[in-house]
């Protein structure tokens, strides 16, 4: 195992070099790197996700919340604050992670005061205030849509952010402080006996989580350049939830592969119409009822797991 754990980061390297060269010569059919893309940004989200659905044992239902706080404020920013330039697309996805990850700051330091379903309920209110709020933001488009927002998302964009999504949340869960996320979807009461500092975990979770969901927004902004509150509706976030599930919570490759298998069942059931949103959930039930546990079923990829020993130097 000591020897095949290059194996990852050469992946990714390689994975970038192709998507460059992809998208400099423009090779393959544009219909299918939108494709790619749309599946790198999914991963983002349920990837995400994962860390506090899967691996925190806790219930988010809002997770396109923080997708669209993402994708507005990363437009807003690439619109009216920075030059527009591709040069400071970087910055713009760096301003909607933040703005996401701060609004998670602070439904976290309310929703994790209680314990149960709360944050189920809290996350869907968030939901329906954010998209409310869009709704009457006039300066945003209103309910007509934010306009005018660039092209500056490509393949090699939504890689490396997929990529940067997969290796954070890896390194999160096999650190120490990890350790501490999984004991509470075990047993939280144990968890704050053996000094695991149950609340501080919890926001750190959320607040990883709903800023990989900001970046997911803005690169979701800036591919179709256009965006209203009905793209971050509750059936968004029943997306991201079918896709986690679909996979198999706690499980990163799990995320991947759900990600990866939606996204492309909805394009192929495309012929079908509004049909298709009937047919691709009917074909999750059945699987649900086969394997419940979804496709990975918990389990991960072994170059995923770090060496023996190595997760006390994290």
């Amino acid at each position: 195992m000591r020897n095949r754990q290059w194996i990852p980061g050469a992946l990714c390297a390689a994975g970038l070099l192709i998507t460059v060269v992809l998208d400099k010569t423009q090779w393959l059919d544009q219909y299918l790197v939108q494709i790619l893309m749309y599946i790198g940004i999914n991963i983002i989200l349920t990837v995400s996700l994962n860390l506090v659905n899967g691996y925190m044992g806790e219930f988010s239902v809002g997770h396109a919340a923080f997708m669209g706080l993402g994708a507005y404020a990363s437009a807003f920013f690439s619109l009216s604050i920075l030059p527009k330039s591709a040069l400071f697309f970087p910055a713009a996805l760096l301003a909607g992670g933040v703005c996401a990850g701060l609004a998670g700051f602070l439904i976290a330091l309310v929703a994790f005061k209680a314990r149960d379903d709360y944050l189920a309920i809290i996350t869907l209110a968030l939901l329906m205030i954010v998209k409310s709020a869009l709704d009457n933001m006039p300066w945003f488009g209103g309910p007509q849509g934010y306009q005018g927002i660039q092209k500056y998302t490509n393949l090699s964009w939504v890689f490396a952010c997929a990529a940067l999504a997969v290796v954070t949340v890896r390194n999160v869960v096999y650190s120490n402080f990890g350790r501490g996320i999984i004991a509470l979807r075990d047993d939280e009461v144990a968890a704050d006996l053996v000094s695991v500092n149950t609340r501080a975990v919890k926001i750190f979770a959320f607040v990883i989580s709903s800023f990989l969901a900001g970046i997911a927004g803005g690169l979701f902004a800036h591919l179709i350049q256009f965006i209203n509150p009905r793209s971050f509706s509750i059936g968004k976030s029943t997306d991201i939830m079918l896709m986690l599930y679909l996979g198999g919570s706690g499980s990163i490759v799990g995320s991947m592969l759900g990600a990866g298998i939606w996204t492309v069942l909805l394009e192929i059931l495309r012929f079908c119409g509004i049909w298709r949103f009937v047919v691709a959930p009917v074909a999750l039930i059945v699987l649900m009822i086969y394997r419940p546990s979804g496709i990975m079923g918990g389990r991960e990829w072994r170059l995923f797991v770090p060496r023996e020993g190595d997760h006390g130097r994290k």
